[in-house]
């Protein structure tokens, strides 16, 4: 498929043309890069919600459940989810999760896997893409689901409205709680797996942390559930609904859009950099300049002005 098909496939919500956009883009050619130019001015009107927590918490089994209660509503529902990158094929080691099965047969759901590849901070490098693809697809609601590899899965925030940090009793997240980094980023918490001793305790241990974070006026609502039974389910969402309301209804939406785009856009800087970097290093120029440095023949900072071809200071 060319570009130009694939855009209008993805238009027209053919799923084929969307899981081929994706792949375009991930691929960071300029066939993906044509594609994303075209479909940008498509996107920004899906509801974005990042759902992100430490391993087994039940990420996947309340993404499931949120698109059950979603679909029964009758609106489409697209969901990315990153996993690891298998060290053998360099994709997702989980691909499409075993969770999801029940939804892969309904047209008005789309399951994406992504491997992060080394990219921190709990996503892939190409899922903003995949939002937007997604996005200009005409999905209503995009459910991001994080890696879930601890508290540095701050980045879901520049891609959504609203982050879901999900969290279970008995694994120590009493502790996480009380620490910075992913607690200062959900704007809904869910304490799930309720039904297990604790609960209650690990609720009141998060209340009491939210009010060591820092607040724009948004008090994150904790709500419990058992996602694997749908209970609490609908009033996780309903949660979901009401900070997107008080988005709207202080003015802040467009000032978090701007402001995570910002924060976004460096992020890809950095992963072009460090692309460029690889590829010098392939070259050997990296190893030239590092040899200089251990013979003392420059120093660390003028080797890396060098690399990033920065103006030389002038010499004392």
């Amino acid at each position: 498929m060319t570009p130009a098909q694939v855009v209008a496939g993805v238009r027209e919500g053919r799923r084929r043309a969307i899981g081929r956009a994706i792949s375009m883009a991930e691929s960071r050619g300029p066939g993906g890069r044509e594609v994303m130019r075209a479909l940008h001015p498509r996107a920004g009107r899906a509801v974005c919600v990042g759902i992100t927590g430490s391993p087994g918490s039940g990420k996947s089994t309340l993404a499931a459940a949120l698109v059950r209660h979603l679909r029964a509503g009758g609106r489409t529902v697209a969901i990315v989810t990153v996993d690891p990158t298998s060290p053998f094929t360099h994709g997702a080691v989980l691909g499409d999760r075993l969770r999801m099965v029940d939804h892969f047969l309904d047209e008005g759901v789309f399951i994406r896997s992504m491997a992060t590849r080394g990219h921190l901070g709990g996503l892939a490098e190409a899922t903003g893409d995949a939002v937007t693809i997604l996005d200009a697809a005409g999905f209503d609601v995009v459910l991001i689901e994080t890696v879930g590899a601890g508290q540095n899965e701050v980045e879901v925030q520049a891609l959504t409205q609203t982050v879901m940090l999900v969290l279970m009793p008995g694994s120590g997240d009493s502790i996480q709680a009380i620490k910075a980094g992913v607690m200062e980023i959900p704007d809904v918490i869910v304490i799930n797996k309720c039904d297990r001793p604790g609960a209650d305790i690990l609720a009141g241990d998060v209340e009491s942390a939210l009010h060591l974070v820092p607040s724009d006026g948004w008090v994150p609502p904790v709500v419990l559930t058992q996602a694997l039974a749908g209970e609490g389910v609908e009033e996780a969402w309903a949660a979901v609904e009401r900070h997107h309301a008080d988005l709207r209804a202080t003015g802040r939406a467009d000032a978090r859009a701007r402001d995570g785009m910002r924060r976004h856009l460096r992020s890809l800087v950095v992963e072009r950099v460090v692309r460029d970097l690889d590829a010098r290093s392939d070259s050997g120029e990296i190893q030239r300049l590092a040899d200089r440095v251990v013979a003392r023949e420059i120093d660390p900072a003028r080797a890396v002005d060098t690399i990033l071809g920065l103006p030389r200071p002038e010499e004392p």
